[in-house]
């Protein structure tokens, strides 16, 4: 027998010839199988999951851009296999029944506030439009997800029995006092106004002498020309610009306790959640990360644009809220909490929350540098 590069070359006995070379095409179809393996990664060939959700917000609302930010890295990232298709404000319902559209599986998803829905149990208004304890959205935020606040927030929805999951971001910052026909000078110049607002603000609000209305965004100009409400707040100067606030009050009242550490919240039907993929759960979860980041980029931008603009091209005289008011918002708040911490699950909250901003913000009031002696350095006093 020759030998020759390892293969036997001694002739095969009848019908041994066929069989090896069948053999040998075989291999071969596997190497070559093999190959494209590794040459090509494997594609997942399953049918695209879509999830329908809605906004609470009108079709010019910026805060529609902000969920389209949140929409748009959920679909890349997803890489075609998992899809958010965004609808706008009342598409299938109304803003504040988006939480009973979710769980009931007309909708899939919502992007909204908690103070949307918190008439379900006043808790959810802490996880958003809550009591100020010293800390802004981004420390609030940091609560929700690093001091236990994720964690109330699932229990509360699992007390309610709500077939929900959801997520937080973009950390607004301090909402405007809002739109007065003349300059509020202090506090008794708020008696007895209707005034819109939402969550646990209401409440506070009332207990400073005016009387409120809770309403979605887009229902707040009608309201005002029928004479339901005298002002309002809203949200910021980009989102007041677009639905006309200045086309019917001219006088903007900035900074308030009433809503000052407030972030969206994104819900998810909790049975079509947990039948995703848990990549796909991992991706609409750090996608409010990612989403977090740029919505708060663009509000920058857009708020102080439009603050300027408001001003120079539509007349908006801006006016810094009274001390007096300030101080009367926080009593306020000790009476709602007082109240309001009988409930047992709403202590624990309150409770959590005091314990970080104690913690939190009694490191960042040390650390903090001092910006507004820096920014009137290089441009002036400011006027207040």
């Amino acid at each position: 027998m020759t030998v020759q590069s390892g293969i036997d070359t001694m002739p095969a006995a009848k019908g041994e010839g066929a069989s090896r070379r069948r053999f040998l095409r075989s291999a071969a179809a596997t190497a070559a199988a093999a190959g494209a393996t590794i040459a090509m990664p494997n594609v997942s060939r399953a049918q695209t999951v879509t999830l329908k959700m809605q906004g609470a917000w009108g079709a010019t609302d910026i805060f529609n851009e902000m969920a389209m930010e949140y929409v748009d890295r959920v679909n890349k990232m997803a890489g075609g296999r998992l899809k958010i298709e965004y609808l706008v404000a009342g598409a299938v319902v109304k803003p504040f029944s988006l939480m009973d559209a979710v769980h009931e599986g007309v909708l899939d998803a919502g992007h909204w506030v908690t103070a949307y829905w918190y008439g379900k149990h006043p808790a959810a208004s802490l996880f958003g439009t809550g009591p100020v304890f010293g800390f802004t959205a981004h420390e609030g935020l940091a609560w929700i997800y690093k001091g236990g606040g994720l964690e109330l927030y699932q229990e509360l929805l699992q007390n309610l029995g709500l077939n929900i999951v959801g997520f937080f971001c973009m950390p607004m910052p301090t909402q405007p006092l809002g739109w007065f026909s003349k300059p509020i000078t202090s506090l008794k110049d708020m008696q007895g106004i209707k005034y819109r607002t939402v969550g646990l603000a209401a409440e506070v609000m009332q207990r400073l002498g005016m009387s409120v209305v809770q309403l979605p965004g887009g229902e707040i100009v009608p309201a005002l020309e029928r004479g339901v409400i005298d002002a309002f707040e809203y949200n910021n100067p980009t989102s007041d610009k677009l639905f006309g606030a200045q086309d019917v009050r001219k006088v903007y009242m900035m900074g308030s306790y009433h809503q000052a550490n407030e972030y969206f919240e994104i819900i998810f039907n909790k049975t079509k959640f947990d039948s995703l993929p848990e990549e796909h759960k991992a991706i609409l979860r750090y996608a409010a990360e990612a989403a977090n980041t740029s919505n708060y980029a663009l509000a920058m931008d857009r708020y102080s644009k439009d603050f300027i603009v408001l001003q120079e091209q539509h007349g908006v005289k801006v006016y810094r809220t009274p001390q007096d008011v300030f101080e009367a918002q926080l009593k306020a708040w000790d009476e709602v909490l007082a109240n309001l911490t009988q409930d047992a699950f709403f202590k624990k909250v309150v409770d959590s929350q005091m314990a970080w901003a104690k913690r939190v913000m009694g490191y960042l009031f040390y650390n903090q540098a001092d910006y507004r002696l820096a920014y009137e350095h290089y441009f002036g006093k400011l006027p207040f």
